[in-house]
């Protein structure tokens, strides 16, 4: 395993602080990119850099708001004029809400898609061209079982985001090989526990309408829903273990690395449907002429 500049996006908590540290511990420089590094998330900035040095590691913060393309430019330019390179950036920011579709204003989707799918854009418009004059790298995209695995309701400006950054990263991948630029997509299920997913998620601004489903026919749905999501998580589930997932594909070999890596205990389908959607975009490839682009090139 050589030692890679690794860039996380989303990294003040949950899987995204989780990673960093598990991938500073194997021995990697690994920038946590986190927003308001001197205002609200401070704390978060401390505890990274106490984690480095109780362990000896080489964890470092970022500021970086993927919402802003200033942020994202002046945080990528950072890391790269202290390091020289980025090797690895891992798109793991994002954000939920929970409520009936209908309730949630157009802005509010605007405002989901915005964190979890264009933040990966701005990200990528940052990074890739420094990648490509390397002629190596990885893109590793933290995506969700919920793209096409069981879809509770009341989840849908979340599952809608989610499908769609994972679209973007399967369209990448292939764009990318040439250069060099290897994909590796994470699909985490419904960790309900260690995260702050669930307990941080937006709920809709139109309260009236929310509220002719909560008291009308759909009364009792949300917390059948949490609670029915809850009871399908093993009692050993452990957030920790997409971090650690995440580690092992970073440190594997250029080339050997698996296009999807699913960790879902609650095991809700979305395997074994990625797997079809996967067979069907390389057999599609091969038809057209273009199978070279399933896999990276390493430069010449």
């Amino acid at each position: 395993m050589s030692k890679q500049v690794i860039v996380i996006t989303g990294a003040s908590s949950g899987f995204g602080a989780l990673t960093a540290r598990a991938l500073a511990k194997a021995g990697h420089t690994v920038y946590a990119g986190i927003r308001e590094t001197k205002g609200r998330n401070a704390g978060q900035v401390a505890a990274a850099a106490a984690f480095a040095e109780e362990n000896g590691v080489d964890l470092r913060t970022v500021e970086l708001d993927v919402a802003s393309d200033a942020s994202v430019e002046a945080g990528i330019a950072a890391v790269i004029a202290e390091q020289g390179r980025i090797d690895t950036i891992i798109h793991n920011a994002g954000h939920m809400s929970f409520g009936p579709a209908e309730a949630f204003t157009p802005e509010q989707f605007a405002e989901l898609y915005d964190i979890n799918v264009l933040s990966t854009q701005r990200v990528n418009r940052a990074v890739l061209p420094h990648m490509r004059k390397q002629g190596k790298g990885l893109v590793v995209w933290v995506s969700s079982s919920s793209t096409r695995g069981g879809t509770p309701p009341y989840l849908s400006p979340y599952f809608a985001a989610k499908a769609a950054m994972d679209s973007l990263a399967v369209s990448y991948a292939s764009e990318l090989t040439r250069w060099g630029i290897e994909t590796a997509i994470i699909v985490p299920g419904a960790f309900t526990k260690g995260t702050n997913h669930f307990a941080h998620s937006g709920s809709p601004a139109d309260k009236a309408r929310a509220a002719e489903y909560d008291d009308g026919p759909y009364a009792g749905v949300p917390d059948q829903a949490l609670k029915g999501l809850a009871s399908l998580e093993p009692a050993d589930a452990d957030a920790a273990s997409v971090a650690a997932a995440i580690a092992d594909v970073v440190d594997m070999p250029f080339g050997t690395r698996p296009f999807r890596t699913h960790i879902d205990p609650a095991e809700d389908g979305a395997e074994i449907v990625n797997g079809v959607a996967d067979r069907v975009r390389a057999e599609l490839f091969r038809r057209i002429g273009l199978e070279d682009l399933l896999t990276p090139h390493a430069k010449a």
